[in-house]
């Protein structure tokens, strides 16, 4: 069977004024900063005083997560040297308690983690999901799809189509890869796959972050009652998923500037918010916060508070491997640990794609986010391990927090 598009996704919905896409009414909070923290957290375990027997730590933190066959050269692959940069493809997920098994799995963040040949440091680059690419022809045992243009978060339904469980997950990002790397020349060393069930228990072992908000935020997820119980959700959404008003006798949380200790379910759900954002940057605000809300988690999980509890360590450590599905490369996940032991929540610099800025287009009457000259300028500094250039350049182009 072949097909040459995948079924509708929520990004091939109409898109609003600005080029925000709207979102569906009760869709999951966004993925890649729990895809990070995964990361993040593997990548201290051997920082400071836990060097010695990091491998026991790294080997009891990893017990649980799930191998799979991401990248497309996995089958037959070698030992593989942890010298030189690094490219990481870190793929978010939505999967629903009771959808349908046969439903494409949507990609909801996608994220490149460059890390240069000295290993003391990281690039951040998220992938607009709307995104105009050509999706590659690919078969993946039970279903053909043919060459076509369409939306990046496509690629990754259309990869998996016909199959369900990892291994329809595996095809999926199989071939959202082999798209990247067609677009970009970028070829990956690692990927994962993390979803969000598995990180809102990160967040409650962790109990919530400390970060900055940077713009009035009103959720349209949660909000109170009369009597003040968190009630949801807090908005009566339009016939295309917009956010109308409030729902009666419901007060919509808002977060206000300044920094604060969000619970675990506040600072879920301030990143998923994009629609009632004061500056009205949407998708852009939204992977700002994201970014903001990464480094948060990482220094909770570098704090003296949880580096010192070893108990609670593992707890955390556990829980974040529970909830991936890892490809390494055929690098050994303590070598990949060892070899980013001086990175730090500092060392984090997440760049913006297109500046942060939208850069819509109309094709065949469907409308898509574009990757500006610029953009595609960035990739190929991240293809050539060149990104400190770029960035000396385009110095506007780092968030504020990095």
């Amino acid at each position: 069977m072949e097909y040459r598009s995948s079924t509708a996704t929520e990004s091939d919905r109409p898109v609003r004024p600005g080029g925000t896409p709207p979102r569906k009414g009760r869709g999951k909070a966004p993925w890649w900063a729990r895809l990070m923290v995964i990361f993040g957290a593997l990548m201290m375990i051997a920082s400071g005083g836990l060097i010695i027997g990091y491998k026991s730590i790294v080997a009891q933190a990893t017990s649980g997560i799930r191998r799979a066959d991401l990248l497309p050269d996995a089958p037959g692959r070698q030992h593989v040297t942890i010298n030189g940069p690094k490219n990481i493809l870190l793929v978010g997920v939505d999967s629903r308690p009771g959808q349908n098994p046969n439903e494409p799995v949507r990609a909801d963040s996608i994220i490149i983690l460059h890390v240069p040949s000295q290993h003391d440091r990281g690039f951040l680059v998220s992938l607009p999901r709307d995104s105009y690419v050509q999706i590659p022809a690919f078969d993946n045992g039970k279903t053909r799809t043919s060459r076509h243009e369409d939306k990046i978060n496509a690629a990754f339904a259309d990869g998996g189509l016909g199959l369900t469980g990892d291994a329809g997950r595996a095809k999926a990002f199989q071939l959202l890869t082999m798209t990247i790397t067609n677009l970009t020349g970028i070829t990956f060393d690692a990927g994962a796959i993390v979803d969000f069930d598995g990180f809102r228990q990160v967040m409650n072992v962790l109990g919530g972050v400390t970060m900055c908000v940077d713009e009035q935020t009103t959720s349209i997820h949660n909000g109170y009652d009369k009597n003040g119980k968190v009630v949801s959700p807090s908005y009566r959404l339009r016939d295309d998923f917009t956010p109308d008003r409030p729902l009666p006798g419901v007060t919509p949380k808002v977060y206000k500037p300044g920094c604060y200790h969000l619970e675990p379910w506040e600072a879920l759900d301030y990143v998923r918010q994009r629609d009632l954002l004061a500056k009205g940057d949407g998708d852009y605000g939204r992977q700002r916060h994201q970014q903001q809300f990464l480094k948060a988690v990482f220094k909770e999980i570098t704090s003296a508070g949880v580096l010192t509890d070893l108990p609670k360590l593992n707890s955390v450590l556990k829980t974040v491997g529970n909830a991936m599905t890892l490809d390494d490369g055929g690098i050994p996940v303590e070598d990949w640990v060892y070899a980013m032991r001086g990175m730090a929540a500092g060392n984090l610099v997440t760049v913006k794609t297109n500046g942060g800025q939208f850069h819509p287009e109309t094709i065949h009457g469907v409308s898509y986010e574009t990757l500006s000259q610029e953009s595609l300028d960035l990739l190929t500094a991240i293809k050539n391990d060149n990104v400190e250039t770029f960035i000396s350049g385009h110095e506007s182009w780092v968030s504020a927090d990095s």
